[in-house]
């Protein structure tokens, strides 16, 4: 489970959503609620996965049912069972262990997906056949999977239903105020970019507890459906609860961290398909883990735009006075640069040396997870596709993160070609 990164006033997203039950303000009309929602005017909410991101978003959707009425919690979806019975007893929704019967429940609206990264695809795409919304969590899919991830977005694109991938970060109005100075031409061409995600801290040791040492695959424990199309292993313990550890379930820095900081980026300055993408890293630290624990990412766009995407969980210094957690770019172009400061988008003239001080403009409103899911559900109740991270932009930004790690497996640069995907120069 990721760390809680901090908004702009300093206050973690955990620490946000125990602190604000009060003063959430309805953003829709219950009024313009469909005939598709469940009884009581409420959008039906499944949840599949119930570990601790499952819990995490759970406990922020719950600020959505008792102050916006707009949502109730109806199902609940884990391969493990005490899992399942630990977050189904808390919101008393009905309990499965198999997510197509979540699926076939038609109280159900909206689905949550916070399993597994190799799960993602599989999932979206049965949801959404199925006539469900979808909340699923980054990354997109697995490293290995750009072919699910192409099936993904045809997918939901094809249907009416409405998606968006849990990039939070996008919910920071910082992001918007700076697309719209790029696109005034306050710097220019943007020339590069730098950005990255900096942190201390194996999800081996801090992140993802073994929950019972002792468990067996069994009535209560469905190793099979946890592997799905993964590589066929006999169970172990560790790869069942530490996952993220795993080549085979997922991508260490690059897809679990990167979507973050990468997805607001490339909606700033405007950029889509990368043309060339290198990645470098190793296990610097952590040997215990098979993926990455430093992972450094080199990518041009059309041969305008270079961007360096760097990071790792060695170490958690970010520089000095820049706001937030692993979030803060420094965007460069032919006129100017804009960076952020604290509560500020800077920037400065091409001639920067001759300036003393740089242009600041206040940010208006910081990261909040519960506006993010309000907002998702708002795109739900009017079956409004254009969320603030949608299938497309998830899509390019995981075929990046693909491309990435590719290129760090085979020491190839790779390419993106229309229709057929990465491919190794």
């Amino acid at each position: 489970m990721e760390q809680s990164p901090r908004n702009k006033h300093g206050m973690s997203r955990r620490s946000f959503i125990k602190t604000t039950a009060t003063g959430l303000i309805a953003t829709a009309s219950v009024s313009a609620v469909k005939s598709s929602m469940a009884q009581n005017n409420r959008l039906g909410i499944g949840i599949i996965g119930c570990g601790g991101r499952g819990t995490h978003l759970s406990q922020a959707l719950k600020h959505l049912q008792d102050n916006d009425k707009t949502i109730q919690f109806k199902a609940f979806c884990d391969i493990y069972r005490p899992r399942l019975d630990k977050l189904a007893d808390i919101y008393n929704g009905k309990k499965y262990m198999d997510y197509r019967e979540l699926l076939n429940d038609k109280e159900v609206d909206v689905v949550i997906i916070a399993t597994p990264d190799h799960h993602h695809a599989r999932q979206t795409i049965e949801a959404v056949k199925a006539g469900k919304h979808v909340y699923c969590e980054k990354p997109m899919t697995h490293w290995t999977q750009w072919e699910l991830a192409k099936q993904m977005t045809d997918a939901v694109k094809q249907s009416e239903c409405v998606f968006q991938i849990g990039t939070q970060a996008m919910s920071d109005s910082v992001w918007k105020q700076m697309k719209e100075l790029v696109e005034q031409g306050k710097i220019g061409q943007p020339v590069h970019v730098e950005c990255g995600y900096f942190r201390l801290g194996d999800w081996g040791e801090r992140g993802m507890p073994i929950d019972d040492p002792n468990a067996k695959p069994g009535p209560d424990l469905n190793w099979d459906a946890f592997l799905e199309d993964a590589p066929k292993r006999e169970f172990d313990v560790s790869r069942f609860f530490r996952w993220r550890m795993y080549a085979d379930y997922a991508g260490g820095m690059s897809t679990d961290l990167y979507p973050h900081i990468l997805t607001p980026v490339v909606y700033t300055i405007g950029v889509h398909m990368p043309k060339i993408v290198v990645g470098i890293g190793g296990k610097l630290r952590y040997e215990e883990r098979e993926i990455p624990d430093t992972f450094d990412m080199l990518i041009n766009y059309d041969d305008k735009t270079d961007l360096a995407l760097l990071g790792t969980q060695a170490n958690e210094y970010q520089g000095t006075a820049l706001r937030g957690q692993n979030r803060v770019p420094v965007i460069r172009g032919w006129e100017g640069t804009l960076t952020i400061n604290e509560e500020d988008i800077v920037f400065w003239p091409a001639k920067a040396l001759k300036t003393k001080e740089p242009e600041r403009i206040p940010i208006q409103k910081g990261e909040n997870l519960v506006d993010y899911l309000r907002s998702f559900i708002d795109c739900c109740i009017r079956k409004d596709k254009a969320t603030l991270s949608p299938i497309d932009m998830a899509f390019e930004v995981q075929t990046t993160l693909i491309m990435g790690m590719l290129s760090w497996k085979n020491s190839k640069m790779y390419t993106y070609e229309e229709g057929k995907g990465p491919i190794a120069l």
